[in-house]
């Protein structure tokens, strides 16, 4: 089943299963798919608004890159969870000769670095979400602001949570240069994802501060 058409507990109650997946490359998408919607809320409770006149056009270009890194998020939860499976039946292919044991060798390879790449596309659009939040918390309704506190938590949690998938499938590759390539690309991403956070908090925190 598309986990995309689970109810929210069905999806809760997938994961809590016994089964390995989905687990956590698609928890930690999903993670990316709360924290667009939540900008798109605070975009919405800015939108029309006589006070934020002069800031519609900024607005309403957060807005619509919200909502196509939901979709795509949503469909990288389910990704997520197929590049698990595409891995699982690598591994069962036979390996009775030369030639099986070097198509399970390809194919296993193949399907690894697949399951390493989709959530370094779930970390990209995490991050890129995180890169949006300074001008949405420096123009959107203040009345939404723990709401866009809260959307950076969970870009945050995506993102790393997307990395740790990316390092457990990477570590599995055969390729050292592919691999290094890979570990080094999401240590960048990690990097510059937590300063964002930080800035994120602080102006959160600030703002907040300034209300109380």
């Amino acid at each position: 089943m598309d986990l995309r058409n689970m109810s929210l507990s069905e999806f809760v109650q997938e994961v809590a299963s016994s089964s390995p997946a989905p687990g956590g490359g698609s928890v930690a998408a999903y993670a990316g798919v709360q924290g667009s919607a939540l900008v798109a809320m605070v975009c919405r409770l800015t939108l029309g608004r006589e006070k934020f006149f002069t800031v519609q056009a900024e607005i309403m270009s957060l807005l619509e890159a919200a909502v196509a890194r939901q979709k795509t998020l949503m469909t990288l939860v389910d990704e997520d969870t197929q590049g698990f499976k595409f891995v699982m039946e690598a591994l069962h292919l036979p390996k009775n000769s030369a030639e099986e044991k070097m198509l399970r060798h390809e194919a296993l390879e193949k399907a690894t670095l697949k399951a390493a790449e989709i959530p370094l596309q779930t970390a990209k659009e995490c991050l890129t979400g995180l890169r949006e939040m300074p001008g949405l918390l420096s123009k959107g309704n203040p009345n939404a602001l723990s709401d866009m506190g809260v959307a950076a938590l969970m870009f945050k949690s995506g993102l790393e949570g997307a990395l740790f998938n990316v390092y457990i499938n990477a570590l599995g590759l055969k390729s050292l240069e592919t691999k290094e390539t890979l570990l080094a690309e999401s240590q960048a991403l990690r990097e510059e994802g937590q300063q964002l956070f930080e800035e994120c908090q602080g102006s959160v925190l600030s703002q907040l501060g300034g209300m109380l």
